[in-house]
């Protein structure tokens, strides 16, 4: 009972010596939310809303890697590999993302440099503030997009959003861009797979052929196929063929 007493009066002392300092905190106050104009006539917001917003987009940030880097066209040539030659879980899902993910970053590396050098290195210095620097940071992306984006693709959703005919001396909004742009890097993903899956199914046609003509019927063509499949890619080096033609396919 002695113990249970003494805790007691332990915690009250404790609350008391915290009023002077809750009081302190809850008379000073922390503000969340204020607009400060600027001489240029725009505003900012304080940091608490920046870190916010920062969040925000770092939530977004594998959809825009996706959908606005090279990742969505590198990520479909290799599941279309691995389907050609017929191993079903090699290489794993994994090592294909990181294949896509690295290759990405080698592909981009003009891109990001780019944009760090024109837009987030001058609004770390305080040179230059979030809207001009997110401006100039989207730039090399902006070209990188339309580099890759068929014009007809372009016209399509220009056409469906109702926004006319695309004026060359102007920008094209970035609404348009980017369905245009997933558009054209799924056409291609898929020309270069049609490309790589050809040599394969030839292969298999062929040992399908040669074991109908044996009577081997209730053989599966794959389990015979599948070594020569393999021997060809390595005699080939197919990795590097593959890789290569990838990274050459971009015009950076």
């Amino acid at each position: 009972m002695k113990h249970i007493i003494f805790d007691k009066r332990l915690l009250m002392l404790f609350v008391l010596l915290l009023l002077p300092v809750t009081s302190a905190l809850s008379a000073q106050g922390l503000t969340a939310f204020t607009v400060t104009p600027t001489t240029g006539g725009g505003e900012t917001y304080t940091v608490t809303i920046q870190i916010l917003a920062f969040m925000t987009v770092l939530s977004l940030l594998p959809a825009a890697l996706i959908m606005t880097t090279s990742f969505t066209r590198i990520i479909i040539v290799l599941s279309i590999l691995r389907q050609a030659i017929g191993t079903a879980q090699t290489p794993s899902n994994q090592i294909l993302l990181g294949l896509a993910l690295f290759l990405s970053f080698f592909i981009m590396a003009p891109v990001f440099n780019t944009a760090y050098t024109a837009g987030v290195q001058p609004y770390l210095d305080e040179e230059m503030s979030s809207e001009v620097a997110f401006a100039k940071a989207s730039e090399p992306f902006y070209e990188f997009m339309m580099n890759q984006t068929r014009e007809a693709d372009l016209i399509m959703f220009s056409e469906i959003s109702g926004h006319g005919q695309l004026d060359p001396a102007k920008k094209v909004p970035f609404s348009i861009l980017l369905p245009s742009f997933v558009t054209s890097e799924l056409k291609t993903a898929f020309q270069i797979g049609f490309l790589i899956f050809i040599p394969f199914l030839v292969i298999d046609i062929v040992v399908a052929s040669v074991l109908m003509s044996m009577g081997m019927m209730m053989l599966s063509p794959m389990i015979i196929s599948l070594p020569f499949k393999l021997m060809l890619f390595v005699l080939i080096d197919g990795w590097s063929l593959v890789m290569g033609t990838i990274a050459s396919s971009f015009y950076v």
